[in-house]
């Protein structure tokens, strides 16, 4: 067994503001897809959702979760499954310093997506699996910060360190170039298995693993159809803020958003244009 020497990741204060998302078009396909059965053994942790507080269930995949499963775990080698769409950047960023900092060998397998968020964790591995149909996705940071235009001014310098800081991530894992590495955040790349191990993302393409699709039949439909909803909202351009506010308003059951615990935007209420333009959405 070897371990690999993997650099500690910066880490960031959370900007006043800001609000994470999930790429709309990752989110949209993640959607579709039948929940993956949890794996039972007792050194796996799988990462079946998006990355920070996930809206519908309250859950989601957060450092705090990792850190209470790497302590029951010990100093014990440690699998990592993951089908997920991306999400919270601060939290990607610390769950990758913890996992990086685990003293057994970690094992990353991808059963579906590793995208945004959720690839910069996938780096952590010491040796990275995908399986057939599986894709990474990379991308530059970005999200949403309300105010004038110097707090997008300085937002917009913010953001070009968050970028620096993943690509220093990638660089260190992959040994790519960094401006290869840049080219393919710039680009928004998406990685099937063989791509990934020619760019150095992944190390092994393992026909073992299957796309996580769940067992149909028992899966939770009502969850499953309102992330589709939402998907479908992100792709029609709506803010992760405004879809809160939207699905809250048409009596979808979820878990607080952070945005939506400002008073203004939660009673604001939601204009009839919005509501229109989601049944339009339907219809496309």
């Amino acid at each position: 067994m070897t371990l690999r020497t993997l650099p500690e990741a910066t880490t960031f204060q959370r900007p006043q503001n800001f609000q994470w998302d999930a790429p709309s078009d990752v989110l949209a396909k993640w959607a579709e897809m039948p929940l993956a059965a949890a794996n039972q053994d007792a050194e796996t942790i799988t990462m079946f959702d998006v990355i920070g507080e996930d809206f519908w269930t309250g859950g989601g995949v957060t450092a705090k979760r990792v850190a209470g499963a790497l302590r029951t775990i010990g100093d014990k080698d440690v699998r990592v499954q993951i089908n997920s769409p991306g999400g919270d950047l601060f939290e990607g960023i610390a769950i990758y310093n913890l996992l990086r900092a685990h003293k057994a060998k970690v094992t990353v397998e991808i059963l579906g997506w590793a995208a945004s968020a959720a690839s910069i964790i996938a780096m952590a591995g010491d040796e990275i699996r995908m399986g057939i149909g599986t894709f990474m996705m990379v991308h530059n940071a970005w999200g949403m910060v309300i105010g004038n235009r110097h707090d997008l001014a300085e937002a917009a310098k913010l953001f070009e360190t968050f970028d620096s800081a993943i690509t220093d991530i990638y660089e260190a894992r992959t040994g790519s170039k960094r401006k290869d590495i840049v080219a393919l955040m710039d680009a928004e790349t998406f990685m099937a298995p063989s791509e990934a191990v020619k760019n150095g993302f992944a190390d092994v393409v393992d026909d073992k693993l299957e796309a996580g699709t769940g067992d149909t039949k028992n899966m939770d439909r009502s969850l499953m159809a309102r992330r589709q909803t939402e998907a479908a909202l992100a792709r029609a351009g709506f803010s992760r803020d405004k879809r809160s506010e939207i699905l809250g308003e048409i009596g979808a059951k979820t878990a607080p958003r952070d945005a939506s615990r400002h008073h203004a935007a939660r009673d604001a209420g939601v204009p009839n244009a919005a509501l229109l333009q989601l049944i339009n959405t339907f219809k496309i």
